[in-house]
């Protein structure tokens, strides 16, 4: 057998929005419009820069969503340069690509071998002594383990089997179409597992090989980290190399910050700067969304809730600051104030503050009183009980936050 490179993606959803960005930066989401193009772009590159033998496409090429066709123009154009540099092609289609009304209406150039839905099939490459085996879904909710009808390995060839699946333990938020075990696809015989469906890059066994490449391009915060595809290389028969090269154009990143050692906004800030220039040296010059929660017991609590937008400014201010191109997506405020800080303060703040939290109570049972005020005066059919609950639920916990923060307002330092 020879020595040979080969390049497995997955779950390029072409065109598919970032989700999250248009209804908050207009101005960042169109410099992020065309993220899954660029990623697609850069997956045709390095699959002509390491003059790979073929590429592996393992399902959801295209969105199940309403797309142009355009669109599938573009990527049949794309197979036609891989065409010209000599690279076969080896596709499934996943579930987003058997509800998608363009995707069955796409010709392609000789080098794309689009299997079928019907069976299991089998191509084989006889100049590598390769053997790839595949099998399309014909609708999107396939619910039985196709690995189980693949065929058997080949004997003294590598075999390949293509598998948008759910595997056992790697589901995640997905759905569970075409499930199978790590077991089952490891005893089967198989030299690797070219997977697709799940969005977060998994190896799931050596030798054999079961990978998840992940998708090409994060979509939202909750497909933050680096993205992209697989490339292996197989001497003699064997896996000598699988490393995961980035692709994408746009970087999602979520950061839960601890700031309970943050004694003024200037220690809170510094602590977000150090949280996030690791993250923005490993993007590089890809812009990146952020998610930041800050969480913990903090003596800053009542400034953060009381001036949410002020503290939304001065992150952003700070992004601004960095080298690379980092928007704040979101900025979500989850501290708590700090346990029995009264009784540990012995200034007039703190006597105060002790004060107004033995009152806390009483805050409860004046809103129960407003709340059957006005229900009285509220027609029969009103549907306020859930707004009730809220407000039973957060008013008195927030009237106590403010209450305590203007007592302590005088120490809390905003210059540096």
């Amino acid at each position: 057998m020879s020595t040979f490179k080969f390049l497995h993606a997955a779950d390029l959803h072409l065109d598919s929005p970032l989700l999250g960005l248009a209804n908050k930066s207009p101005d960042f989401a169109a410099k992020v419009e065309r993220a899954s193009r660029q990623a697609f772009d850069n997956l045709l590159d390095l699959a002509i820069d390491e003059n790979v033998a073929f590429v592996v496409l393992a399902g959801d090429v295209f969105d199940g969503d309403l797309r142009n066709f355009q669109t599938g123009l573009i990527f049949t154009g794309a197979m036609r340069r891989l065409e010209e540099a000599g690279i076969r092609v080896f596709l499934i289609a996943g579930n987003h690509d058997a509800e998608n009304r363009y995707a069955s209406r796409l010709s392609y150039s000789d080098n794309v071998r689009l299997f079928g839905h019907k069976a299991p099939e089998s191509v084989e490459i006889e100049e590598l002594g390769v053997v790839v085996h595949g099998q399309s879904f014909g609708q999107r909710d396939v619910i039985e383990n196709l690995a189980r009808i693949y065929p058997p390995p080949q004997a003294n060839r590598f075999n390949i089997g293509v598998l948008h699946t759910a595997c056992a333990g790697s589901e995640g938020p997905h759905a569970a179409y075409a499930p199978c075990t790590v077991e089952q696809l490891v005893n089967h015989g198989y030299d690797y597992w070219a997977l697709g469906h799940v969005h977060a890059r998994a190896v799931l066994n050596e030798h054999p090989h079961v990978v998840y490449p992940g998708n090409l391009q994060g979509r939202h915060a909750r497909e933050a980290g680096p993205k992209g595809a697989t490339l292996v290389t197989v001497e003699n028969g064997q896996v000598i190399g699988c490393e995961h090269r980035d692709l994408d154009a746009v970087r999602w990143a979520r950061i839960s910050l601890e700031v309970a050692a943050a004694t003024t906004v200037q220690d809170l800030l510094q602590s977000v700067r150090d949280a996030v220039e690791p993250i923005s040296v490993e993007a590089g010059e890809r812009p990146t969304a952020l998610r930041l929660r800050l969480e913990g017991e903090s003596i800053l609590h009542g400034e953060l809730m009381l001036a949410p937008k002020s503290v939304h400014e001065d992150v952003e201010a700070l992004l601004a600051s960095l080298s690379g191109e980092i928007w704040l997506e979101k900025l979500e405020v989850a501290t708590r104030p700090p346990a029995a800080t009264a009784m540990l303060d012995p200034t007039v703040s703190g006597a105060l503050r002790s004060q107004i939290a033995e009152l806390a109570g009483d805050l409860g049972e004046g809103l129960e009183a407003c709340l059957t005020d006005i229900r009285t005066k509220l027609p029969a059919h009103a549907r306020v009980e859930e707004l009730f609950d809220r407000l039973r639920a957060q008013a008195p916990e927030r009237a106590l936050t403010i209450a305590l923060s203007l007592a302590g307002g005088g120490e809390i330092d905003h210059e540096d």
